[in-house]
């Protein structure tokens, strides 16, 4: 299995509002002219659960065709304009892509209003309520759901594998859809996830002989330094598989960094883990 565990020093802290997505697609030369060039659809949905209606938003290139499909698994504030513009840059890479909302069993998103600062216990707790549905098993349920869904769409190419990313608790998300659907889903991206390895019998490194993904994890240097044996628990995790899985600490990150509205935003460092991820994408989805 080639497996890289590497630093990544060209970074610098920076604190912003969100991006507009041309200034995330022009940002640091990583997206190709052709895809900065490309329009994209964007279209509210709705998808039949078997909890209740999904409101999620659609992204795929514009005109007629079909592409591959993804999934992009939001974090604990959950699909709004952020993820949106993160939706619509995968998508001008030639893919179709589903960003759900994953606490719709809750409210409809945007989930939460005004500034959230997860420094504030008070701030957390409006995360309980949000949290209180989401087991394994109903993670795992909706991951397997999403990738049905993708493939009742015109826009997208059944004939080609379908590709996961998740940031923050959606890294989680992307290892319970990976091994429910092992034959659809095969390339997965993990950015700043968190509780990848935990000492409960269901934690999700534990999932890895079911899964058939090519994998990339990036990790934040502060997640790291909080649980060093984690990047090592998922090597050996992984260390039977057949499939490329690639491990890797960005230095100077914090948790969070590829997110363009959040107080840890890294915009080099973001670009580059999104860089790894098309690159992934360009192999595995093909």
């Amino acid at each position: 299995m080639p497996d890289h565990t590497l630093p990544f020093d060209r970074t610098r802290d920076m604190t912003l509002t969100r991006r507009t997505f041309a200034a995330l697609s022009l940002g640091a030369g990583t997206a190709s002219a052709v895809a900065a060039e490309r329009a994209v659809d964007e279209t509210d949905v709705v998808i039949t659960m078997a909890d209740g209606s999904c409101d999620a938003a659609l992204f795929h290139p514009s005109g007629s065709g079909n592409w591959a499909g993804a999934v992009i698994f939001a974090d604990a504030l959950g699909l709004r304009p952020a993820f949106r513009d993160m939706g619509r840059r995968l998508a001008a890479e030639g893919y179709t892509v589903l960003v759900p909302n994953p606490f719709y069993r809750t409210r409809k998103a945007p989930v939460l209003s005004g500034p959230f600062d997860f420094a504030k216990p008070e701030d957390r707790a409006k995360l309980t309520e949000l949290m209180a549905p989401l087991t394994t098993e109903t993670k795992t349920r909706d991951g397997a759901a999403y990738i049905a869904y993708l493939d009742t769409l015109p826009q997208v190419n059944r004939n080609a594998p379908i590709g996961v990313s998740g940031y923050c608790m959606g890294g989680p998300y992307t290892m319970f859809t990976a091994s429910a659907v092992p034959e659809r889903v095969r390339a997965a991206g993990s950015f700043h996830g968190g509780n990848l390895v935990t000492d409960k019998p269901d934690s999700p490194h534990l999932l890895a002989p079911r899964i058939k993904a090519s994998y990339y994890f990036a990790i934040a240097a502060n997640d790291d330094q909080r649980q060093p044996d984690a990047k090592d628990k998922l090597r050996e995790a992984f260390a039977g598989a057949t499939q490329p899985v690639k491990i890797e600490v960005y230095q100077g990150c914090q948790h969070g960094w590829c997110v363009s509205d959040g107080m840890v935003y890294n915009q080099s460092a973001a670009d580059r883990a999104f860089g790894e991820l098309t690159a992934l994408y360009a192999k595995a989805l093909a």
